[in-house]
């Protein structure tokens, strides 16, 4: 049974902790949102 929630363990280990996870997250959607609200005028120029 320990082998068992061994294995178990060492399968949902993550290299990073969650909140990194999180946080990368977060960062790569405002990055995204950035660059959407830099094109939001660009049809209504020609």
């Amino acid at each position: 049974m320990h082998n068992v929630l061994h294995a178990v363990d060492e399968v949902s280990s993550l290299p990073f902790p969650p909140v990194v996870f999180g946080a990368g997250a977060f960062v790569g959607l405002v990055a995204l949102l950035l660059v959407t609200y830099a094109f939001r005028n660009i049809g209504s120029k020609h």
